[in-house]
């Protein structure tokens, strides 16, 4: 039984709206769509946010270590793997003063947005831009870095399991961009099912790691670790650590391999920006789960550097096997147990590392859209799409990291020289906008809280500087011209918007004393002698103006002569129709022209009302085009016309049709 309430047609038959094929397509893939007052609904337990935001700081130690030891190796040999120790140690003590200075962040800034809105609160909207700038930057390297080290997981698997099999090899890229896919599609979902799915993992990488760094210690303690083969078919040959020291470049090695292992700090500043996901109370929830998440990764960076210093785990060339599945194969040993923990080890890797890759679409779309706020970025990232989700944002980080990954082949070593600058510029900010907000205020530990957050600052600004400068020829320089270019960018939109605001907005005072219209005169222009233009023709009576004219502009003289024969012979058509000769076929330079003739007076109104024959079909659409929009859009700039476009469903008219039914009652026209 139809609804009361449906609208009623000409028949008095309800009219049945239908979606469209690509929504049905949408609600296939995605479910049911979500409504704002469900968005409440949608936040993260500690427990799930730390699974789901995370993921990408905690996966980071699957690499971190071994990025440090790729600087290393090549230049002091063996020596690397003691030098990896104060290494380690100084990446630590960045990671405390981060997150003593991303726990106030969290505290004073409870709404996302993390280090964007520290600056844009403390240095303005102008300077915040460069925060936004490295924030997005770091996002979607995030994508890219870790489904290809994810990747890199489960080919060191097959290389360790299959003795060196290498016939995934040639997989690397399709397996990652297709990881990438199924990452958009979960977050298209939505916050609970996106977290669901990939809060899993992070526990499963605590275990793996934890039962890595057990067994090792009880191995230690009895029978002793063993070594890798440092010589190996495929490793990074060893460097002499004379060579190293005499020639001076102890030092600019040892700060690449610091600036390396900056990527293990990846992550840490998701919290931030995603502290809307939480529930009530949410900056002491995301301040509990900040403090949770660098501890365990605190630990878990040390582990897996100790475990490389005694075991001697070696980079590779190509980067398979990793460091992290050698010192499980050592660990576990070639038992069919060790087999069986080799195996977990690198599944929950593979998966920790793609789950991280979940994190930059948390954060990236929450981020775009507070930029478009703030009118630095097109505002249609503010928009939630079907699930609740800023779907514009997770589609366009989806896109660029796939290019990133087809660009750099899907390697790791050369995605991580564009990592660590992004990341790093974020903490410099965050961290130097906490200061400034805490030397305006007077307040308890005042000056503790400016110590700290400073020396957060000055210290990611010098990773900044040496990540710029030691990987500058390694693709660091890519990140260093697209900064500059990426602010200008925003501020550019942003000028656009301000400046159609400020002329939208200059509306004048509306008096009786204002310009009046003489005469108003409808045209109705006319392709056919069709329903749609029936419905046109009546629509320009209702309106009452002074004349109504159907006007057709003829570009075919055989066919403009045969529809003035029927014109004529159709009873009950009381508007004449006027043809115009097009003969150069520029139809919205002839309606352009006539509108002007028309309107030169000032005195007269122009409306001209326009019959589209919209098609609900895929197969209408591409056999009809629609000129409409591009008449319409010619006609703007003339002040005294207006333009009505009248749509008419073909469709829904053929379906009528077919069945024997009256389509649209008969009356003068």
């Amino acid at each position: 039984m139809a609804d009361s309430k449906a609208p009623l047609d000409g028949d008095g038959a309800p009219v049945v709206i239908r979606d469209r094929f690509a929504y049905r397509v949408k609600r296939r893939l995605l479910g049911p769509p979500l409504v704002t007052e469900q968005l409440a609904a949608e936040k993260l337990s500690n427990p799930l946010a730390l699974g789901v935001l995370a993921s990408d700081c905690i996966s980071s130690t699957a690499y971190g270590s071994e990025e440090m030891l790729r600087i290393l190796v090549p230049v002091v040999g063996v020596a690397a793997f003691t030098l990896l120790m104060p290494v380690t140690g100084a990446i630590l003590l960045v990671l405390l003063l981060l997150t003593l200075s991303y726990r106030d962040v969290v505290s004073v800034y409870t709404r996302a947005g993390g280090s964007y809105v520290v600056a844009r609160e403390n240095f303005g909207p102008r300077i915040a831009q460069i925060a936004a700038v490295a924030l997005l930057v770091d996002y979607i390297v995030t994508v890219a870095v870790q489904t290809a080290a994810g990747t890199d997981a489960l080919i060191s698997l097959a290389h360790l399991v299959g003795n060196g099999y290498t016939g995934m090899d040639h997989l690397k890229l399709p397996i990652t961009a297709g990881v990438v896919v199924v990452l958009m599609y979960g977050n298209l979902r939505g916050i609970r099912e996106a977290g669901r799915a990939f809060a899993a993992p992070a526990y499963l990488f605590m275990v793996a790691v934890a039962l890595i760094l057990a067994v090792g210690l009880v191995r230690a303690l009895t029978t002793g670790l063993p070594h890798a083969d440092v010589h190996a078919h495929g490793a990074i040959p060893l460097g002499t650590s004379g060579s190293g020291w005499l020639y001076g470049t102890s030092l600019f090695m040892v700060l690449r391999s610091f600036a390396n292992g900056g990527s293990s700090l990846t992550g840490l500043e998701a919290i931030s920006n995603g502290v809307s996901a939480f529930r009530s109370p949410q900056g002491i929830n995301a301040r509990r789960t900040l403090t949770a998440m660098s501890i365990i990764l605190g630990i878990m960076v040390l582990g897996v550097s100790t475990l490389a210093h005694f075991t001697h785990a070696i980079p590779y060339v190509d980067g398979n096997p990793t460091v992290i599945a050698q010192e499980a194969h050592l660990i576990f040993g070639s038992s069919w147990a060790g087999t069986v923990g080799l195996v977990y080890v690198q599944l929950a890797t593979a998966l920790i590392l793609y789950t991280g890759a979940n994190t930059p679409f948390t954060g990236f779309p929450f981020l775009a859209s507070f930029v478009a706020e703030d009118r630095f970025l097109p505002r249609q990232l503010t928009r939630r799409g079907h699930r609740l989700a800023f779907s514009n944002g997770i589609i366009c980080l989806t896109v660029v990291s796939l290019a990133l990954l087809f660009v750099t082949g899907s390697s790791v070593d050369k995605l991580v020289a564009l990592y660590a600058i992004g990341v790093f510029t974020g903490f410099t900010m965050a961290a130097a906008g906490m200061t400034a907000h805490h030397w305006r205020l007077d307040e308890p530990y005042r000056r503790i809280k400016i110590a700290v957050n400073m020396a957060a600052a000055v210290t990611s600004a010098l990773v900044v500087v040496i990540f710029a400068i030691t990987k500058f020829t390694e693709g660091a320089w890519l990140v260093v011209v697209v900064f500059p270019l990426g602010v200008w960018a925003l501020i550019r939109i942003n000028r656009q918007y301000r400046e159609e605001a400020e002329a939208l907005e200059n509306v004048p005072t509306f008096t009786a004393d204002g310009p009046r219209w003489r005469r108003h005169v409808v045209y109705v222009l006319v392709d056919g002698l069709d329903l749609a233009t029936v419905k046109a023709l009546r629509y320009a009576h209702e309106l009452r103006p002074d004349e109504v004219r159907a006007v057709h502009f003829m570009i075919d003289e055989a066919r403009a002569r045969r529809l003035i024969a029927r014109w004529d012979e159709t009873p009950g058509t009381t508007v004449p129709l006027e043809v115009v000769n097009c003969p150069d076929r520029r139809l919205r330079r002839a309606v352009a022209e006539l509108a002007a003739r028309t309107t030169e007076d000032g005195t007269t109104a122009l409306t001209l009302l326009i019959p589209r024959r919209t098609h609900s079909t895929p197969m209408g659409r591409l056999l009809h085009r629609d000129t409409g929009n591009e008449i319409a859009r010619v006609l703007e700039q003339l002040p005294n016309v207006a333009v009505t476009i009248l749509p008419f469903d073909v469709t829904r008219a053929m379906e009528r049709f077919r069945t024997g039914r009256r389509v649209e009652p008969e009356a003068d026209v």
